[in-house]
């Protein structure tokens, strides 16, 4: 992906929406819970320029939650014909990053009805505090992605999507599962890993000790965890 193609870095003011999102989000975590996120990514071919990066960020959301009796997280991935992978739940940064090293985008079109029926049959046997999904495009019906996301929502399971680049397609598909799901809508690019680390390590502490160990996480966080810290004190 050349310099000059890729997309503009999210805005002062969506950052601060979303993190309002994410405030609002009510804790769904019982006491004595570990929490339990699925981590849901498009691995078709337009997605290999930051793959690598996800890589490596992923390892964040571990370490962050480390105080807070533990996270799961189960790696769900699409990519080529109709292929759609889901791993075990795993609890540890090595084992997470050996999957997705392991993993090559291959062509194909989207399948994230399949991530979000996967998604509530996890969360109708056990408990399921986050979903996020990182993507770039949605070549599906609509109407359809919104009644799964529906169904989330009444579950209690916030869908966080994370949006690279800004195909207004899959924008307003995006913003539309987050709304349903109350969960929370936010774009990024290749240039903004920091800024994703962050936002993807405030959702793991979400899952994994609700807003009060957001509070204490933002004291080492960085500047987007103040930020959301400072909407919940708001609030």
């Amino acid at each position: 992906m050349e310099k000059d193609k890729l997309p503009r870095k999210s805005s002062r003011s969506e950052v601060d929406a979303f993190l309002r999102k994410v405030a609002a989000t009510p804790a769904v975590k019982r006491p004595g819970e570990s929490g339990r996120l699925i981590f849901a990514m498009d691995a078709t071919a337009s997605r290999k320029p930051t793959w690598d990066h996800a890589c490596h960020l992923q390892a964040q959301m571990f370490e962050s939650t480390e105080t807070l009796g533990g996270l799961a997280i189960q790696l769900c991935y699409y990519r080529g014909y109709q292929e759609f992978h889901a791993g075990d739940w795993l609890t540890n940064s090595t084992d997470l990053k050996r999957r997705m090293t392991a993993v090559h985008c291959l062509g194909g079109h989207t399948q994230i009805e399949k991530v979000l029926r996967h998604t509530l049959e996890e969360s109708s046997e056990k408990r399921v505090n986050a979903l996020v999904f990182v993507g770039d495009c949605m070549e599906e019906e609509v109407d359809r992605l919104c009644q799964l996301a529906g169904e989330l929502g009444l579950r209690g399971v916030p869908a966080f999507m994370f949006h690279e680049g800004g195909e207004p397609t899959a924008k307003s598909a995006f913003k539309q599962i987050a709304r349903l799901t109350r969960g929370a809508y936010c774009p990024f690019d290749a240039g903004s890993a920091q800024q994703l680390r962050d936002l993807l390590s405030a959702v793991a502490v979400y899952a994994a000790g609700g807003r009060h160990a957001l509070e204490r996480f933002s004291e080492t966080g960085g500047e987007t965890v103040k930020l959301l810290t400072r909407q919940i004190t708001r609030g």
